[in-house]
């Protein structure tokens, strides 16, 4: 209080001097604040004032009640693969697993330890022929074979044009009848011999059709016919193998309306046949003392 009665007389003393002003004196001591004024009620609202500094974080609050549940964001891109984790401790054994797939074929071991000497196995096929050996020694000569069968053969012709039908053709013009097989009265060959036997015909057709049939045992075995008409001539042959037993008897035929075999001094009809090979020609090859079947 005092202080400020000091500096008001200063204040005055200089007003009445005027000229006499002196030099500034020395900033006095700072004042104590003074006491807080009366509210005044009729008072403007000052300016907004400037913003003081940041002050001091606060005590952190309590947790939140949880939120909702959001929406699921998009995918998110493929991250990098991340190091190598550290090697785990071994775990229990797991159960047994199905069977995999075979593995891919390994690579060919060495030798093993050679075994013991199996059983003989059985005999295995025959297999190809080998290649020819050279010629070896002549051989000593072997004992005399068994005597061999007669043979059988005849060829004989026709005398007359168109035979009746249903009958034995009566080929009447002997070529060759050694063993006297064929019988030119009967028209018919007398096997004595069991064998296969070939057969065959040359006949010369005119003016009418034929149709020819070789028979035995009264069975026709071989049928054939020929078409012809007016005056023109053709020929027919046939040919065949069949197995006779001894007693058997082969002849030819015409049937009605179409027995149109000819002759004549320019045309022959011929009728041949002969023993191929007889039923005993196993029984004169091989002994069957000799034959071993394994």
């Amino acid at each position: 209080m005092r202080l400020s009665i000091i500096i008001l007389i200063i204040i005055i003393i200089n007003m009445i001097g005027g000229e006499y002003k002196g030099n500034h004196g020395l900033p006095g001591v700072k004042g104590q604040k003074g006491s807080k004024g009366e509210n005044c009620e009729n008072g403007t609202k000052g300016e907004k004032g400037d913003m003081g500094e940041l002050g001091l974080p606060g005590v952190d609050g309590e947790n939140g009640e949880k939120g909702e549940k959001g929406d699921i964001g998009e995918k998110g891109e493929k991250g990098d693969i991340g190091p190598k984790g550290e090697k785990g401790v071994k775990g229990d054994i797991g159960v047994e697993g199905g069977h995999g797939e075979d593995g891919k074929k390994g690579e060919k071991g060495e030798p093993g330890i050679r075994g013991d000497k199996g059983d003989q196995g059985p005999i295995g096929l025959m297999g190809p022929p080998g290649v020819k050996g050279s010629l070896g020694f002549k051989g000593i000569r072997g004992a005399p074979g068994k005597k061999g069968s007669r043979g059988s053969a005849f060829s004989v012709g026709l005398s007359k044009p168109f035979p009746p039908p249903n009958l034995p053709i009566k080929f009447d013009k002997i070529l060759y009848n050694k063993q006297e097989h064929y019988n030119p009265l009967t028209g018919k060959f007398n096997c004595s011999i069991a064998g296969a036997y070939v057969f065959s015909y040359h006949m010369t057709i005119r003016g009418r059709p034929a149709r020819i049939s070789i028979v035995c045992q009264n069975k026709k075995m071989i049928r054939s016919r020929e078409t012809l008409y007016g005056q023109e001539i053709d020929q027919a042959s046939f040919l065949t193998i069949l197995k006779l037993n001894a007693g058997d008897q082969v002849w030819l035929e015409v049937t009605r309306d179409w027995n149109g075999v000819y002759v004549s001094a320019e045309d022959d009809s011929i009728f041949s046949g002969f023993l191929l090979y007889p039923d005993e020609i196993f029984d004169t090859l091989f002994d069957k003392d000799d034959i071993i079947l394994k």
